[in-house]
């Protein structure tokens, strides 16, 4: 562990050290799967507050980590850890059609005070996760294909960089840093707040469909398909569940291995509803959620799980999806693996295959579908977690393009890390984090080396 010899001055907020009331629940996020052990927790109120902290830290060239809800967590700091749920402010300017995010607040506060505005942002399927972290990773949500990447919609990034010093990070400003900012993930500094674009979307026709996996084998296969000439206001995904036979799940879903279609439709209830048709046809349905809903309820659509737990995943980005590796895929994850396999396939293209008017760091805007594998996991179980993952994976090695950092949870290597970047990118950011963290003290979810 990382030695303090005192606490910072000029912090508003709780500090935590080990063994101290409060220290546990200030430090554990979403993902408990080795969780962070700092020597300092600085409960961050304000801008202030992370000055203070970044500037105590580089002083004594001490590893700085930054959480929010702590769902991305992959590398655990023993140094000092900024929390920053304290920090949850959002401002809406319905005029300007934007908001004003402080670094804790997740999606969820945002939806919650655009809706009154007819606005909506470009959350993601989880209205818990943190905004600023979601979106400096790329950003691929339910309204995606339609209106592109959450990190293509920043208008400004409010940063405090490595040597304590605070800037507004814009294109005109600093268009280096903004660039790098928008899809290179956390590694630059610890962003403070950032102003967003906010669309005009109240309603969508969204929810999911279920099949039987064993009755209706190849819904995977069908919703590729299917995908070919949906129009970009349809922004959709496929996953495969093995749920376990227990009272606690709903009666349709307990003890199958389930097929489900996710649907974000941006468009008139009507014409969502007859797009689904062929895939409501493709045979009984376990359970039918489609409707026409507000905005404030799209985390729905999901319906993933809120309560933390230890996890682990893997992801592909692919130009194209073969049905021989999806038949294969549907095996190896089955219930008959090893460990429990959650699949998720996400329908990319539309407005994310475009480049936008400000160029960002977003890897791959040319990939297809984004395939991701997740498993619970316990101290232990990673290395038979990450071997199943890995021949789960493997059939679409002919098809990889490289990796999405949203959607990759738990620690990458650097060729991993590289991956996410087209070469000149990469090579560029690498550039940019030993300009604005030489000592390379900040310890982003996925770090990018600095160069050398």
């Amino acid at each position: 562990m990382v030695e303090t010899t005192k606490e910072p001055a000029g912090i508003h907020g709780p500090m935590y050290t080990p063994g101290a009331d409060g220290y546990d629940g200030e430090r554990i996020g979403f993902q408990l799967l080795d969780p962070h052990r700092p020597a300092l927790i600085v409960g961050a109120t304000s801008a202030d507050d992370v000055r203070a902290a970044v500037a105590y830290a580089a002083a004594r060239r001490t590893p700085v980590a930054v959480q929010a809800s702590g769902h991305g967590l992959a590398a655990p700091t023993d140094g000092v850890l900024i929390s920053t749920r304290r920090m949850n402010g959002v401002r809406v300017d319905s005029r300007a059609r934007t908001a004003r995010v402080e670094a804790g607040a997740t999606w969820g506060r945002v939806i919650e005070e655009a809706a009154p505005h007819g606005l909506a942002p470009l959350s993601g399927s989880f209205p818990g996760v943190g905004a600023i972290s979601y979106t400096l990773g790329g950003g691929v949500g339910l309204l995606a294909r339609r209106y592109g990447f959450a990190a293509d919609h920043v208008r400004r990034f409010d940063l405090v960089t490595m040597d304590g010093r605070p800037r507004q990070v814009t294109a005109d400003r600093d268009p280096d840093l903004f660039w790098a900012l928008r899809g290179g993930g956390g590694n630059f500094g610890v962003v403070t707040g950032m102003e967003i674009d906010l669309v005009p979307v109240t309603r969508i026709y969204g929810g999911g469909l279920a099949f039987d996996a064993e009755r209706v084998p190849d819904v995977l296969d069908a919703w590729r398909r299917w995908t070919a000439a949906v129009p970009e206001e349809m922004t959709s995904a496929a996953s495969m569940v093995p749920y376990p036979d227990l009272p606690v799940l709903p009666e349709p879903l307990r003890g199958r291995h389930v097929a489900q279609i996710q649907i974000s439709y941006a468009g008139p209830a009507e014409e969502g509803r007859s797009l689904v048709e062929p895939l409501r046809a493709l045979g009984p349905c376990l359970r039918d959620t489609l409707r026409e809903l507000p905005y404030t309820e799209s985390g729905t659509v999901f319906d993933e799980p809120d309560r933390p737990h230890g996890y682990r995943s893997d992801n592909l980005l692919l130009r194209d999806l073969d049905p021989g590796a999806l038949a294969e895929l549907t095996k190896a994850a089955g219930p008959a693996a090893p460990v429990m396999c959650v699949v998720g396939v996400r329908h990319l293209g539309g407005a994310l295959a475009r480049p936008p008017r400000t160029s960002g760091a977003v890897g791959h805007r040319d990939a297809a579908y984004s395939l991701g594998i997740l498993s619970p996991a316990e101290p232990g179980e990673e290395e038979t977690v990450r071997a199943v993952h890995r021949d789960a994976l493997a059939p679409f090695a002919g098809h990889t393009l490289g990796r999405s950092l949203n959607f990759s949870f738990g620690p990458l290597d650097p060729d991993q890390v590289r991956s996410a970047f087209a070469p000149e990118d990469f090579r560029r950011l690498t550039e940019l984090r030993a300009r604005y963290d030489p000592y390379g003290l900040l310890q982003a979810n996925h770090s990018i080396p600095l160069a050398t």
